[in-house]
């Protein structure tokens, strides 16, 4: 029997139960019944950030932005690209730093876009700056190492 991991849904958050070795199926939310990989980052709130952050048990990486940072809206096809080829290994998210100040605040964000890569709620890996669809991909893979 395979082991089941507990996915996120990037719709409503609710917790699903998925067999390990049928990640690669997709799955549906069993809440609200939309698919539990869009192969698009997640809009990270306060109110989801746990859910993704600390009960998943796929890692997150983490886009903190703004919308008036250049260096941010031109990473953000990147990201999109990156999330696409990366689920359902690991999910991505972004905060909007003016939206959500308190999670800016919580992880020290001093510049952005800041990438974190996290894993149940503990801190793998941080780069700041702007990185290419391929460079964000090497990265967040280098850091999960065994994972």
């Amino acid at each position: 029997m395979s082991e089941s991991l507990l996915i996120p849904c990037p719709h409503c958050a609710a917790l699903n139960r998925v067999p390990a070795d049928r990640l690669n199926d997709g799955g549906h939310c069993g809440r609200c019944k939309a698919g539990l990989f869009a192969g698009a980052p997640v809009h990270l709130t306060e109110s989801n950030f746990g859910a993704h952050a600390q009960r998943s048990d796929l890692p997150l990486l983490v886009d903190f932005w703004a919308p008036w940072c250049g260096p941010c809206r031109s990473m953000a096809p990147a990201f999109d690209a990156a999330a696409r080829a990366l689920e359902p290994r690991m999910r991505l998210g972004k905060v909007n730093t003016e939206e959500e100040q308190a999670l800016a605040a919580r992880f020290g964000i001093r510049s952005i876009p800041t990438l974190i890569l996290l894993h149940q709620g503990r801190e793998l890996a941080r780069q700041a700056g702007a990185m290419g669809a391929e460079d964000i991909q090497r990265w967040a893979l280098a850091h999960l190492g065994g994972r």
